[in-house]
Order: structure tokens, then C-alpha cells, then sequence
């Protein structure tokens, strides 16, 4: 063992990013609302990288985990402490998105100037370089900063870029695109629970798998992670949570971008299910398809794991819009039965909605949105922009076709128009998308979903929890819901460059002044939705409560979800004829079984 005097230390930052909002300040909470995968993962692979000394026996490796959507980035800092270490030290962003690359670049601009190593990995430069022909003006524009590019996953690979970095040798580009890593026996994603106790509910993240089969055009998870899917093991997922378990982390978001496809769901459901016997009671949110619910006891086994919150990618109601979309393997006609049996087993049910297919226009929307206020029993509908990502096949379409594309990374955010749609101006589809937030968080809806709850669908205080968060966030903050959190942090300094700093009085004034005018008006509203389901808990005619939405079964004829477009007419009168089909061959079935002998046996 070399002597502790002599040992080094290697300083490692790995900062996952956030972006910045319509006034230029970073979006930063005191606490946030969701953990960072991305963080955990490259956490656990560099604690692997220091375990296994990667930079010989006498170099310790000091990592610093930083999500700067609830911890601010003093790049100054940074510089300053690898400088006093002789600058023996790296700065690695990330899970780096395309909205959030320019934050990036003005992090890492300083920082380059002062010769501190950096790297940047992520979907944006994944996708790029997945997909585009040639490398867009964002990546060479890091490249001349001496900035280095990470494409692919970092499992087992990592070591390569710590050892280059140590050794003032780092490439400008690592591309592992085409040598995926497996993911059986994988390091483990982790974080301190110092930093997971910065999120709302104490929650941290895993992905049980990755990679997806599907073909979505919007999508750049097929094209960055592929669609061959990898899974850990349910030893690897029980391992990670008891780690998790005794540092006091019992809430977990399970990130795989499609639980049900993963193979290994039902022995990592069941692996859960027994430590829940054994007094290791974690809760989790998972993300599944709209198909979920025909995979035999998967529902069953996801409750009995602890699931109490599932997304769901409905996306749209009409299916000319999800066939140009190439989501073909969502089919409306499974919609109901599938929101119905979460409910059932008392899950919140989170749907996202996209607004800006090729048919869509204001009226249209407003027109889908009730229909689902009407007859689907979903709880949180979260609407997105539909946005040509890089690294997805839209962009790469678009780019090749020479559209016109917003060259502002930052606005990539889901949440704001970034090219043409052929049926509004660019205007018109931002106002569209206010619309819908306004169209279904309305007081009276509200209500509904809160009446459903008590009805016999999920926690009735939980769900009026969330559909205050999301009526705030959207009123309030106009920030999509999930980058929300607890008391918004802004500093006046941290101000996208090109916009002047304000007055410091006024800055403050505005910032603390604003602050208690909005959370004062959050909590009447929380207040009025509270005082709405304690009311409700307390009628004894509560549980009779039923709607359109919570019909049993779907009536193809009547319900407007069918009656929409000729598509739509069709999608109903297949699964009206399917269901025909069963209900005559069960009768068959029944028939044949009363007319058959009775033997003496019998």
C-alpha cells in the first residue's frame, strides 16, 4: 500500500444539467421532483472505476455528484478546486438533452479557458451522431473548445476516458454506439442519499432495462439505445434496492422507457413482491405501453411489487395521428380496458398526450381533450409539444429536407414550438398547447377525477395532490410538471449570457415578492381541492359515484372517441367485431358443455 502522503487525488465532477427558462435563469428547485438516472448510473460507474483503482494504487477518485436542477453550478468553484489539486481533475457532463446543451456550453466555455478537462455525454450528442450524416454545428462548436464528446453507455467503458483524462490525453470524440454494453451483472446505479434527500419524497431512480422495440418517429430511444432490448436481472434489481433500503431511499422510479417489454419483469416483480414480505416495503413508478394490461397477471404482480404509479404514452385518440407517428402499437380500443384495470388495483394512472400531429389544430384539441375528460378514467394527462428531437427519425428527416428548425437548443424542451406545422403558425401551435393545459385542468374536471378516486380508484389525497402540482406548474411556473419542484430557486448572476443582469433590488424584490404571491395562491388552490375530497370522503354516496368513463365496457356505436374520424369509426368496428367474436364462441363453448353426458364418474 503506497503511503497515504503520497497518494493523489483525482477530482471528478459529474453534473447532470438543467436549462433555462423563458427569462434566461436556470429552472432549479430547492427540491426537484424526479432523479436523474443518468446521474445514478455514471455515480455507480465511477464508484466501480475508484474500487477497482482504474488510475493506479496510489490515485484516490473524488466524486462529486451534482443535478443542477436542485443544486446550483458555480463553475468558478469548480475551476478553483481542480486548479488547487494542479489541476488533476475532469468535469464530465452528463444525460446531457438538447435542452440543455447550451447550458452546458456556457458551463464548459469557462472552464475549458482555464485547461480544465471536460466531456460530454448524453442523448444529444448520441443522437447526433446516431443519426445525422454529417455532425451539426452544436458538436463542432464543443470540439473547438477542446471539449470532448461521449457517445453510448459508460458501463465498462469508463475507465478508458478517466485514465485519457488523467493523463491530459483526452480524445475528442468516444463513440461506442455500435458495442452497446449488457446490462446482466451491470454496475448498479446509485446515488448518496445526501443527494437523493434533494428530490421531493426522498425518490431515486434505476432502469431495469434498455432499449425499445418500437418504431416511434418522435423517438430517440431506439436510435441511442436501441431497439434490441438489455435487461439487469432480478438478483441485480434486489441488490440495488436493498442498498437503496438501507440508506433510508425507499421510493424508486424505475426509468426503462417500457417496463412490459422487458422480459425479466415478472421475476424482478416477484423478486419485489417477496421483500415486501419481507418488511422491505419500497414504492415504485413505472412506465408501460398501452398494451400492458393483455400480458398475462403483469398488472397483478406490478401491484403486488410495490407499483403504485404507471405512465402510459397514450399520446393521441386518433389513429391517423398515431400512424403518422408510426405508434401503430397503440390501438384506442384498448384505452379504457387498460386505464380500467389500473384503476382497479388502486394505481395512479400519469398520460401523456402530444400535441401537434399533422391533423391537429386548436379546435380539434379542445375536441379530443374533453372526449377523454368524458370517457376515459385517467388521472394526469401531461401534454408535450411533438418536437424533432435530435437522434430521432423526424429530425433527421426534417434536417435532410432542409425544414426550417429553431436553431435555439434550449427551446427542445417539449414545451416549445421549434418548426412548421401544416395546419397552424408557429403561434397559433404554442397557444394550442396552453390550451390544452388550460382545457383539461379546470375546476370542474378536477372534481371529476377527484370523484372517480373516491369512487374507488386510487388514494384521493394523493390525486389531489398531483392535479395541484400540475395545475401550478402549468399556471404558475408555465414549466412542464415533471421539471418542477419545491420553491423555485433563481440567482440573479446565473443568467443565460446575451441577457443583461438586472437590478439587484428589483431582482429580489420580484424573485421573494412573486414567490409568496404564488405559493399563497397554490395553497388556496390546494386548499379548495383539499376541502373538495374531504367532502366527498365524507358522503356516504361517494362510492356510487360512476360516469361515462368508468363504463365497464366500450360502447363502439355511441362513445365519440369512435365516432372522431373514419379511422377512429373503423378501430371501433373491429374490436366491436372481435368482442362479438368472443362472446359467440364462449357461448359455443357453453353450449357444447351443458349438452355433453354426465358420466357415472361425474
Amino acid at each position: 500500500m503506497p503511503d497515504i502522503a503520497k497518494r493523489r487525488r483525482f477530482l471528478l465532477f459529474l453534473v447532470k444539467p438543467s436549462h433555462y427558462d423563458d427569462q434566461g435563469y436556470v429552472i432549479q428547485w430547492w427540491k426537484s421532483a424526479l432523479p436523474s438516472n443518468s446521474l445514478a448510473c455514471l455515480f455507480g460507474i465511477a464508484q466501480k472505476c475508484m474500487e477497482d483503482q482504474v488510475l493506479g494504487e496510489d490515485v484516490d477518485i473524488e466524486i462529486f455528484p451534482v443535478d443542477e436542477t436542485n443544486t446550483r453550478v458555480r463553475p468558478d468553484r469548480i475551476i478553483r478546486q481542480i486548479k488547487d489539486n494542479d489541476g488533476f481533475g475532469m468535469v464530465g457532463f452528463v444525460g446531457v438533452q438538447s435542452n440543455q446543451y447550451p447550458r452546458v456550453l456556457d458551463c464548459a466555455r469557462p472552464m475549458r479557458a482555464a485547461g480544465v478537462p471536460v466531456v460530454i455525454g448524453g442523448f444529444h450528442v448520441s443522437g447526433c451522431l446516431s443519426m445525422l450524416p454529417e455532425r451539426p454545428q452544436s458538436l463542432n462548436e464543443a470540439l473547438d473548445l477542446g471539449i470532448s464528446l461521449y457517445a453510448g453507455e459508460a458501463e465498462g467503458r469508463f475507465d478508458e476516458v478517466l485514465r485519457d483524462a488523467a493523463a491530459g490525453k483526452l480524445k475528442p470524440i468516444y463513440n461506442y454506439l455500435h458495442d452497446l454494453p449488457g446490462l446482466e451483472g451491470a454496475t448498479q446505479p446509485y446515488m448518496p442519499p445526501e443527494r437523493v434527500g434533494r428530490t421531493l419524497g426522498m425518490i431515486s431512480s434505476f432502469d431495469a432495462g434498455r432499449g425499445c422495440p418500437f418504431l416511434c418517429s418522435f423517438c430517440t430511444i431506439i436510435n441511442v439505445q436501441g431497439r434490441k432490448s438489455r435487461y439487469r436481472t432480478a438478483d441485480d434489481i434486489e441488490a440495488l434496492v436493498r442498498v437503496n433500503v438501507a440508506n433510508g431511499v425507499r421510493y424508486f422510479f424505475i426509468t426503462d422507457d417500457n417496463l412490459a417489454r422487458n422480459r425479466n419483469w415478472e421475476s424482478i416483480f416477484d423478486r419485489l413482491a417477496a421483500l415486501r414480505q419481507e418488511g422491505i416495503h419500497s414504492r415504485f413508478i413505472i412506465q408501460v405501453d398501452t398494451a400492458c394490461h393483455k400480458i398475462p397477471r403483469f398488472i397483478e404482480k406490478a401491484v403486488a411489487a410495490g407499483v403504485k404509479r404507471v405512465f402510459i404514452g397514450l399520446e393521441n385518440i386518433d389513429p391517423d395521428n398515431l400512424s403518422a407517428a408510426k405508434k401503430k402499437q397503440n390501438h384506442i380500443s384498448d384505452y379504457r380496458e387498460l386505464l380500467l384495470e389500473w384503476r382497479k388495483h388502486r394505481c395512479i394512472t400519469y398520460c401523456g398526450y402530444i400535441i401537434g400531429f399533422p391533423n391537429d389544430t386548436p379546435e380539434s384539441l379542445v375536441r379530443r381533450i374533453q372526449i377523454i375528460q368524458r370517457e376515459l378514467p385517467l388521472d394526469i394527462l401531461e401534454f408535450s409539444i411533438l418536437t424533432p428531437l435530435p437522434g430521432s427519425e423526424d429530425h433527421a428527416k426534417a434536417v435532410a429536407a432542409g425544414v426550417d428548425i429553431d436553431p435555439d437548443l434550449n427551446k427542445f424542451d417539449l414545451e416549445h414550438v421549434t418548426t412548421d406545422h401544416p395546419h397552424m403558425s408557429r403561434d397559433e401551435w404554442q397557444e394550442a398547447y396552453r390550451l390544452a393545459w388550460r382545457t383539461y385542468y379546470t375546476e370542474d374536471h378536477i372534481k371529476t377525477v377527484i370523484r372517480r378516486a373516491v369512487a374507488g380508484g386510487p388514494r384521493p389525497d394523493t390525486v389531489a395532490y398531483l392535479l395541484t402540482w400540475f395545475w401550478a406548474s402549468f399556471h404558475f411556473y408555465n414549466i412542464y410538471p415533471l421539471e418542477t419542484g419545491m420553491i423555485r430557486r433563481r440567482y440573479r448572476r446565473d443568467r443565460r449570457p446575451g441577457l443583461p443582469l438586472e437590478n439587484p433590488l428589483l431582482f429580489y424584490a420580484r424573485n421573494w415578492g412573486g414567490q409568496v404571491v404564488t405559493y399563497g395562491r397554490i395553497l388556496a388552490m390546494f386548499a379548495k381541492i383539499h376541502l373538495w375530497t374531504r367532502r366527498l370522503e365524507r358522503d356516504p354516496n361517494a362510492k356510487d359515484y360512476t360516469d361515462e368513463a368508468l363504463r365497464k365496457t366500450d360502447d363502439y356505436d355511441h362513445q365519440e372517441m369512435y365516432q372522431l374520424t373514419e379511422a377512429a369509426r373503423q378501430a371501433g368496428a373491429k374490436a366491436k367485431h372481435i368482442e362479438e367474436r368472443k362472446h359467440a364462441h364462449a357461448h359455443d363453448v357453453a353450449q357444447v358443455a351443458s349438452a355433453a353426458p354426465v358420466t357415472a364418474a361425474e
